[in-house]
């Protein structure tokens, strides 16, 4: 009886979930539709609203910004991150769980909180209004370094004496010993730290200033009118800014659920 129950509450919730994606799409292919739910099969289905987006601004322009800043900024804090996890867990120096709580403390600091004083700081550099200040507030991340440091802390240190034993260093050790074993917990955040970058939005709007700069985000934001808005429209850039990020945690579905099971993460 458990079974029949479980699996109707699992379908049952897989629903709910999926129906705000399923309503994005429908009203995307319904021309001229509002925000009110749509038919689930519209009378007159179209792709007018995606040509309309192609034709409203530099789409493709902005897609690619969004991509390689997404890709670059996952990379960037993936590298430092580990390396500040294994550091963390593996070295023994003065101050090490005092350190680990201050960067644990940041994670309180919301975002507004810092615009002004990277912006000031931006400024300060001349990056304003370039690729380097969309990318320099994401290089690194506390909660990265809290998720990795669970997972390199599980690697078993019996490796790491054995590989010092035959002359390996903390950089080899780190390369080839606990940075394979540590690969769900990578996918796990490299999924979570995309989706931050590919999702934006005041960074951007604060530190952009031309259009061929601009995030998909930000582009988007630019299809609301000051009376009017054509939703079809922008729910078709939201479906089309969906479709990353899903093929991204599908393609590393198995990773994040070894690494959420294995790393502690509730």
């Amino acid at each position: 009886m458990r079974r029949p129950a479980l699996y109707t509450a699992v379908t049952v919730g897989a629903l709910v979930m999926l129906f705000p994606f399923a309503w994005t799409v429908i009203t995307s292919l319904t021309p001229g539709a509002g925000l009110g739910t749509p038919d689930l099969i519209p009378d007159e289905p179209g792709l007018d609203a995606y040509r309309t987006l192609l034709e409203a601004m530099p789409f493709w322009r902005i897609l690619a910004n969004s991509l390689w800043i997404a890709v670059a900024s996952t990379l960037l804090q993936l590298v430092t991150s580990a390396m500040a996890a294994y550091a963390f867990a593996r070295l023994d120096f003065p101050g090490r769980n005092a350190l680990f709580l201050v960067y644990l403390a940041t994670l309180m600091v919301p975002m507004q909180v810092l615009v002004v004083p990277l912006f000031i700081e931006m400024r300060e550099l001349n990056l304003v209004d370039t690729y380097a200040a969309l990318l320099a507030p994401s290089i690194a991340s506390a909660f990265g370094v809290f998720l990795l440091r669970q997972a390199v802390a599980q690697v078993p240190i019996e490796l790491d004496e054995a590989a010092t034993i035959d002359g390996a260093g903390h950089l080899r050790i780190f390369v080839s010993v606990v940075w394979p074993l540590i690969r769900p917990a990578l996918a796990t955040f490299a999924v979570l730290a995309f989706m931050s970058s590919w999702n934006s939005f005041l960074w951007p709007l604060v530190v952009i200033r031309s259009p061929e700069l601009m995030t998909l985000p930000l582009g988007l934001s630019t299809l609301h009118g000051q009376f009017t808005t054509e939703w079809d429209v922008v729910m078709a850039g939201s479906v089309i800014s969906i479709v990353p990020i899903a093929v991204l945690y599908l393609a590393a579905q198995k990773y994040v659920i070894q690494g959420v099971a294995r790393s502690g993460l509730k």
